[in-house]
């Protein structure tokens, strides 16, 4: 048994569309794969395929659905909809597995693929390791379905209706959104429809941006990566709130009324701090990732709350939830999960929490956001040809070394690579961004010299 995963990455396989091992044969082979395993009883069995706006969706979605079929197994055609949004439909139509075409934030000639289970949550690495196993093993079961067994596509018409009516009841239905004018850049991608849909529904004005999808204009200088595009929009037009929802949907950024950004940070400590005064902050413990920063670990302790941090990935956010019976975590890049309401991050029922508690509260978003300060934190990537061991580069190793020293309990300092990209993430937070900078700077110099 191969412990370590050689296709899948912390979000699926991902790459460069057509080029391996993105390429419609992979694709094909990765669907007979999850109907192969997801066959447990004599039955019928179902998968959902939902994908977003990229053109090359077309190409994979067709080899996906000729690989599940080829295994007995039918196929729920959704089209483009929100990451969160297949897992639900996965979950409301019983289906035995859901699969999302997306490379999440990445450009458009990218393009990945990532499963869920039928409970709508993402598959566990033993899973992904049997895929794996499948696919590069050459396992060829002896039976293939003929004649009547082959399996069948279906195309579900009321994919985002559905989806709509699921999101909104996330928001309480004594409450409105009346009065509100709220912008929301969907990034030319999956949630283009939805987003608009859900706010407009809710009784808000909406100011929609990027919701002109090509296939070839997601994440494009729009969506959760450029979220200065939504905060420039909500004080041209006086909205009261703006929203960056990044191109699978799974994600969100927010903009207070004066067009200052705000990360996943203040969203996590916003909820958090609003459940923890209700006591539906389950044993009144936040999850988080290592890339958060202290002030919101500082704000919740502060409120009597405890927080635990993971590795980076929305995956490892909601295992740790899972595991200890926890209801809220997320991580700084937007990706927050309510177990409450979904089983992934969604980021159109992330902001509807957002406005529960400004709606709820009376409150501009400025001043809920004042419950969190912010220690400086520096961000350097570094491309990388080989991803070594920090521990096996003395020079690297002793400088991160002396940075931890440094700082003390004033900040925090580590190097990560990369689930998805060839990139090492240099991430330093203290008191002094220009101390911190400099110190950042010097240890991309090292990583450079040694994998660059």
């Amino acid at each position: 048994m191969h412990s370590k995963k050689r296709l899948f990455g912390t979000d699926g396989v991902r790459g460069i569309a057509n080029i391996k091992p993105m390429t419609a044969e992979m694709a094909l082979q990765l669907g007979r794969a999850i109907a192969y395993i997801s066959r447990k009883e004599a039955r019928r069995h179902r998968i959902v395929i939902g994908k977003d706006t990229r053109l090359s969706g077309y190409m994979l979605e067709g080899a996906m659905m000729a690989g599940i079929c080829s295994m007995g197994v039918d196929a729920l055609m959704v089209g483009p909809l929100p990451t969160p949004g297949i897992a639900f439909i996965t979950s409301s139509m019983r289906a035995d597995a859901g699969v999302v075409i997306s490379a999440s934030h990445n450009p458009y000639q990218d393009n990945g693929i990532k499963f869920f289970s039928r409970d709508g949550l993402k598959l566990p690495d033993e899973t992904e390791l049997e895929i794996e196993r499948f696919i590069l093993e050459n396992h060829d079961p002896s039976h293939r379905p003929t004649a009547s067994e082959v399996g069948k596509a279906y195309r579900v018409d009321d994919a985002i209706g559905r989806y709509v009516v699921f999101a909104k009841n996330a928001f309480p239905k004594e409450l409105t959104l009346d009065g509100l004018k709220i912008a929301v850049d969907c990034a030319n991608g999956a949630a283009y429809k939805v987003a608009p849909a859900v706010f407009y529904e809710l009784g808000a004005e909406v100011i929609p941006i990027g919701v002109a999808p090509n296939g070839e204009n997601i994440n494009k200088e729009c969506g959760a990566l450029h979220p200065e595009n939504v905060a420039k929009a909500v004080v041209e037009r006086g909205a009261d709130i703006g929203f960056a929802i990044d191109g699978d949907g799974d994600r969100c950024i927010m903009v207070d009324e004066k067009g200052m950004i705000l990360d996943g940070d203040y969203i996590l400590a916003i909820s958090a701090l609003g459940r923890l005064k209700e006591g539906a902050l389950d044993k009144k413990t936040l999850v988080a990732t290592i890339m958060s920063n202290s002030g919101l670990e500082e704000a919740i302790t502060g409120a009597g709350g405890k927080m635990i941090r993971t590795a980076v990935g929305d995956r490892y956010v909601v295992e740790e939830m899972l595991k200890g019976g926890y209801n809220l975590g997320g991580e700084q890049s937007g990706h927050v999960i309510f177990l409450d309401h979904t089983t992934t991050g969604d980021g159109t029922i992330t902001a509807l929490q957002i406005l529960k508690r400004m709606v709820s509260e009376g409150a501009k978003l400025s001043e809920l956001a004042s419950v969190m300060r912010t220690y400086p934190q520096v961000l350097v990537n570094v491309k990388v040809k080989q991803k070594k061991d920090i521990a096996q580069m003395p020079e690297v190793y002793g400088l991160l070394k002396t940075v931890e020293k440094r700082l003390k309990r004033r900040g925090r300092a580590f190097i990560r690579y990369s689930g998805t990209e060839p990139l090492a993430r240099i991430t330093i937070e203290g008191e002094r961004e220009d101390e911190i900078r400099a110190w950042a700077d010097e240890l991309a110099a090292l990583l450079k010299k040694e994998v660059g």
